[in-house]
Order: structure tokens, then sequence, then C-alpha cells
């Protein structure tokens, strides 16, 4: 099992990387896991209160003590008898060492696939464009409430835990999923496309060139740019060497890393009206630092355009955004926002032309971020 650390829970130190490992009485086991548990703090005070001592300040650590306090005999009792202890979002992924076992929460917040190996073996993984890595075919998504066991030289055994209500995490398609992704059953890519075009219908505006923040904008960019008519340009530049800055855990190295990943291209810029297409303005910082920059590079306006709607609130699913203070669209208007990042028009897609673009509704979709309406 292999984790990309992003910091939700606890630290952004080596202390709290994954995968968290234990040996208890029934041997050994490692557990990796996307997402948020929102009574994590509950159920750790319990724990410890039991005699549990912790190593870490993850969340996932519950699931290591509580599998290990469980009074089950097996394992896959145990585990079902941890999870039914847990409320939130989590798509986990558990090794011992004569099985694998992974599962998703009732809501489906997080993405997790199922794949197959060249030799017969089996994968799971966050994200479709892993299983290309290793010349993996897709077989589905696991389900909602689902629990798979796998045993050597056998088919996975299909358990499911709870009753699926899915509420697929809309920010995926937005924002976190690699563009070459399936997600929830759709192309990542295709999805930002779409939100791109219905940004064009919903939010026009006269220009000569249409622009994406790369990478993130780019498949908006050009969809916004072919349902406008407006020539698509790569305005600004990246540094690949640098990484994203949305989930830098502290302003201080989001504000270096833009200023270090990000370069206007002034033969394409200069005197033109510009149309920028981002994903998201979550604090506002990088968007008023991108629009400085391209005035400086020769712009004749710059009109942003944003491919979802205003990130309003918090979001306790696995998103690092957990204090409302530092989201600008829910301290600030819409005027206010235009004004503090010196754009000459701002403009978002607002929330059903988003779930347009992913052939979605609320039902099935968690739009908290957007909405306030959350799900646990």
């Amino acid at each position: 099992v292999g984790h990309t650390r992003y910091s939700t829970a606890g630290d952004d130190s080596i202390l709290d990387a994954q995968p968290v490992f234990a040996r208890y009485d029934l041997g050994e086991m490692a557990i990796v896991h996307n997402g948020n548990l929102t009574n994590a703090d509950e159920v750790r005070q319990a724990l410890i209160a039991k005699g549990a001592i912790f190593q870490t300040f993850m969340d996932t650590e519950n699931l290591i003590h509580l599998i290990a306090k469980s009074e089950k005999e097996k394992l896959i009792d145990r585990i079902i008898d941890a999870v039914h202890r847990i409320e939130g979002a989590f798509s986990l992924v558990f090794l011992s060492r004569t099985k694998m076992f992974a599962m998703r929460d009732r809501h489906g917040f997080r993405p997790l696939s199922l794949g197959r190996l060249p030799n017969g073996g089996y994968i799971v993984a966050s994200e479709t464009c892993a299983f290309d890595l290793v010349g993996a075919e897709f077989i589905r998504d696991v389900r909602a409430g689902e629990l798979l066991v796998f045993s050597e030289g056998q088919e996975p055994e299909s358990i499911q835990v709870f009753e699926p209500t899915p509420k697929h995490c809309i920010f995926e398609y937005v924002y976190f999923a690699r563009p070459d992704s399936m997600v929830f059953g759709q192309s990542v890519y295709q999805m930002r496309k779409n939100m791109g075009k219905e940004l064009a219908r919903v939010q026009p505006v006269e220009a000569d060139v249409v622009i994406p923040v790369p990478d993130g904008g780019v498949p908006a960019a050009i969809g916004y740019a072919q349902e406008s008519g407006i020539p698509y340009e790569m305005g600004i530049m990246r540094n690949h060497y640098i990484g994203r800055t949305f989930i830098e855990p502290t302003q201080e190295m989001r504000d270096l890393k833009v200023k270090m990943k990000l370069s206007p291209m002034p033969n394409v810029i200069a005197g033109k009206r510009v149309v920028v297409i981002d994903d998201s303005i979550v604090r506002g910082t990088t968007s008023k630092r991108i629009v400085r920059m391209l005035k400086e590079a020769g712009a004749k306006e710059v009109h942003m355009r944003v491919s979802s709607p205003p990130t309003t609130d918090p979001c306790f699913y696995g998103v690092d955004t957990p204090d409302k203070d530092k989201l600008i669209a829910a301290n600030m208007t819409l005027e206010q926002i235009c004004e503090y990042i010196e754009a000459d028009s701002l403009a978002y897609l607002d929330e059903a032309a988003l779930l347009r673009s992913v052939n979605a509704t609320e039902d099935n979709y968690c739009t908290a971020c957007f909405t306030g309406k959350y799900i646990v």
C-alpha cells in the first residue's frame, strides 16, 4: 500500500505520513486513508480514556486502535466493527500479511476504483490514472458502503457494509482529480471542459484571448474558448518543478510557490483584453497575484472567470479549508472580491450550471463547500 499525503488532520510532517502501521494480537497491519473523520476527536478521547496511546495526530490512527480493541475474532469482523464507530469521509485500504481490504463510506465522498493487473492480480487506487502507469485494466468503482476482501488466488469478495446513499465530492471534478482519470464513472477532463462551456454561456465577456491558470484551469479554458469563439492561448507558463499551491499548509508557502510557479507571456497578452479561467478561488491571494502579473505584462483588461461557484463554507470531508474566515467568498461580496484581486470583472459558474456540467443533481453530489449543506 502507498499514499500521497495531503494533510487535513494531524501535522504536515513525516510522523503523520501514511501508511499507518501496527502490530497487535492478530499480527501486523497497514492502513491508508483518503478523507476526513468528522467524529475523530470524540473517538480519540474515548480510546484514550480506555488506555490507548496514540503515536500521531492523524484521524486515521483511530482505526488502528478500534480494530485492536475490538472483541471480534476475525480481522474482517473487526474492520466492520471499527467502521461502524466512525463518521465522515473515508476511502480505506487495509493490508495484513494474508489479505487486503478496500472500503468506501456510505456516501462515497472520495473516489476509489478497482482494477486488474496484467498478471491477474488486483489493484485499488483513488484515481484510474494510477492504473495506466502499471498497465492495469479498470473494472469498476468500489461502491459506496462496500467492503472488498482480497485473498491470494481468489476473486474479490464484496460485502455491502452500509446502505449506499451517494454524495460524491463535486470538488474532485473541479480541482482534485487528475484530468486523465475517470472519477465517479466520468472523464475528469471532459467534465472540466463542460464547466468551461457552461461558464461561457452564463458568464460571457468581450475579449481578445482566453488563457488558463495552469494547470487546473486548462480544460475549462479550452471549453470556454470553444463555446465563446474567443481564441485560446497559453498566456501563463507554469514551472512544473513547483507543486500545487492550494494544498500547501501555510499562506507564506502558497505565496512563494505562486511567484516561483507562474510566468506571464507578454507577446500573447500585451495590449489585449484577457479572459483568465481558473478552477476556483478559495483564499483570493493567488488570483490577486495573477491579475497583477498579467497587467504588469501589458494586458489591457483582465477578466477573471471561475469554473466553479464561490467557495463559501469549509469542507470537513477531506479538503483542507477548515476556517470560514479564510474563505474570501464567505467574507466579501462579488464586487469586493473583484476589487481585491484588481480584476476588470469577475464571475463564477453557478451551482446549477456546475451540476449540469457533470450530469448530476444535488441528490447524489456533495456541494457543501459552495452551499453549506453538510451531509454528516
